[in-house]
């Protein structure tokens, strides 16, 4: 392949003149990243104390990790324990630069990036800005429940479910206190069942100590799935292992339901099905989310941005997409590859060898290729399942990998020691000793009415 070279009229010299935000003047070649998620950072890993400057732009000022945000949400961590700052992320990489800032349109015919606090001009463009929640134009299910994409919404989901547990042992009528006990979680993918299995627990280690004054059998859970399976991406004995985990916590597994409106006391599917609650928890799909400046002739299913597999965004010579937004398309891939972590640290790590060649005018020599490591999802203590290759498992021992991957994946060492202290309290005594209520939480259909 051709090594793409900046399409722009402009030099380096000129480029002060575009720049409305601060940075370090360089003759170097300048990277901008937006999104400091998995395939960001790793992406920055590659290219820290090369010959070129590198900026990264989030709206965040710290990475977080997001396969354990249904534990924050359920007061099992301290949301600190599982978000790291970038400043001390890239602490000693002298090319690497970080603005908090949101980019809000991106100029390609110019070679510019437009944020919320000013413009740059870039060489090359890396776009890892990442998914938010889908709620498929459901205006009512959206104003009304609660994703669970960032440590804002894990958050928002344990001040709902504290406020709404405390508001039932106030009432006295009998609907309304049903009605605040019911957690309907909305998807059977691993977010849905990692998060089920947790409220589980939940409710029956830490309801009875808490609440004497109802039974544990009060809080009702369910989970909302539109297929006949669950975690549908893993194997058969993944999604079977998973159902009976469940169902031995108590868990009611409705599948075939499709969700198609809530108004923030009752929930209706497709089929008829109305369950009375005030607390959903929507984790049924994902859309990538862009900056103006991308024709949707480059979009493909899930507002993902369509690659070749070098990672170059279709219709740009000098514009790359990695992680959860990108999806590489070929006749391997015909939907693009799994939006999970693995692989947007692998495209991360992929392009970072690419734009080093390409800055060095020496072709590309190993296109983006997913090696699966495999796939893991817990339900609760001691249960998990695992696909690894060939090997299919469940149980402890499912439970254990999972536990020491996550423990080690997560950023910096005091955020390991936080998270590892935590579980291991949580694994002697069952206990979720972060169950405060900071702020007072409300739906945002009830925050928009009060702005009115």
């Amino acid at each position: 392949m051709k090594n793409p070279k900046p399409q722009s009229n402009m030099d380096h010299a000129n480029c002060k003149i575009i720049d409305t935000i601060c940075l370090p003047e360089t003759n170097l070649p300048r990277v901008v990243i937006v999104g400091g998620g998995f395939a960001g950072l790793a992406l920055i890993e590659k290219l820290k104390h090369q010959e070129v400057q590198v900026v990264m732009f989030d709206k965040n000022n710290f990475h977080q990790f997001q396969p354990l945000l249904y534990q924050v949400a359920t007061s099992a961590l301290e949301p600190d324990s599982i978000v790291f700052p970038f400043r001390k992320q890239i602490k000693g990489y002298k090319n690497v630069i970080y603005r908090m800032a949101e980019v809000e349109e991106i100029q390609p015919s110019i070679n510019t990036v437009v944020t919320n606090k000013g413009s740059i001009h870039y060489d090359y463009l890396v776009l890892a800005t990442g998914t938010t929640t889908n709620f498929f134009g459901m205006d009512n299910v959206e104003a009304n429940s609660l994703g669970m994409k960032d440590i804002r919404d894990s958050l928002n989901i344990r001040h709902m479910m504290l406020q709404n547990l405390e508001q039932a042992a106030i009432t006295c009528d009998d609907e309304e206190r049903d009605a605040l006990t019911n957690f309907v979680i909305v998807g059977g993918g691993p977010a849905g069942v990692e998060m089920a299995g947790a409220l589980a627990e939940f409710c029956k280690y830490i309801l009875p100590k808490d609440y004497p004054e109802y039974p544990s059998s009060i809080m009702k859970i369910y989970l909302i799935e539109g297929s006949d399976k669950l975690i549908a991406a893993m194997s058969d004995k993944a999604s079977t292992q998973t159902l009976k985990y469940l169902k031995e916590l108590n868990v009611n597994v409705l599948f075939k339901e499709i969700v198609t409106d809530y108004d923030g006391k009752v929930i209706t599917t497709k089929n008829g099905t109305q369950i009375h609650a005030k607390n959903l928890i929507w984790t049924a799909g994902v859309k990538g989310q862009l900056p103006k400046g991308i024709d949707k002739q480059h979009l493909v299913n899930g507002n993902r941005l369509k690659t070749n597999e070098n990672l170059q965004v279709e219709g740009f010579n000098n514009v790359f997409a990695i992680g959860d937004i990108a999806a590489v398309i070929n006749k391997d891939t015909p939907k693009g590859h799994p939006q999970v972590a693995q692989v947007a640290i692998q495209q991360g790590k992929c392009l970072g060898n690419s734009l080093l060649n390409i800055i060095k005018d020496k072709p590309i020599v190993k296109p983006f290729e997913y090696k699966d490591k495999g796939s893991l999802a817990t339900v609760g203590k001691r249960r998990a399942v695992a696909d690894l290759g060939k090997f299919k498992f469940a149980g402890y021992f499912a439970w254990l990998i999972w536990s020491i991957v996550h423990l080690m994946s997560i950023s910096g060492f005091r955020n390991r020691l936080m998270v590892g202290f935590n579980w291991t309290v949580s694994y002697f005594t069952y206990e979720k000793s972060n169950r405060v209520i900071i702020r007072n939480f409300k739906p945002k259909s009830t925050a928009n009415n009060t702005k009115k």
